[in-house]
């Protein structure tokens, strides 16, 4: 499932994963990796940071309720878990970027304000 997913990454997915594997946030990250009965769309596994976009059909109030469970399951692999909408990172990539750096600088224990 997991290599299926890496090949057909929607248009979000492939615009971040641009910037993140050339390593413009100095850490390697995994994309489409399995964690338990879930596939998460990018991993750094050395600060246990999982990155989550969200399509349009996760505003569904049943939807809301899986991710919400979803969470609470990858938090149990002591996973950090952050989500960005396809519109976020169309948006405004670089905010979206600098969300992901300050998360990785507060991961390593520098303090940095995590938005």
């Amino acid at each position: 499932m997991a290599r299926i997913l890496r090949k057909n990454m929607t248009p979000a997915e492939g615009s971040i994963w641009q910037f993140i594997r050339k390593r413009l946030l100095e850490t390697r990250f995994r994309r489409q990796h399995p964690i338990g009965s879930y596939v998460v769309a990018f991993i750094a596994m050395e600060y246990g940071l999982v990155i989550e976009i969200e399509g349009g059909h996760h505003f569904d109030t049943n939807q809301k309720k899986k991710d919400q469970k979803r969470t609470a399951d990858l938090e149990k692999y002591d996973l950090y878990i952050i989500r960005f909408t396809n519109n976020e990172i169309f948006s405004n990539i670089a905010g979206v970027l600098e969300h992901i750096s300050q998360t990785i600088d507060y991961l390593k224990g520098n303090n940095a304000p995590c938005l």
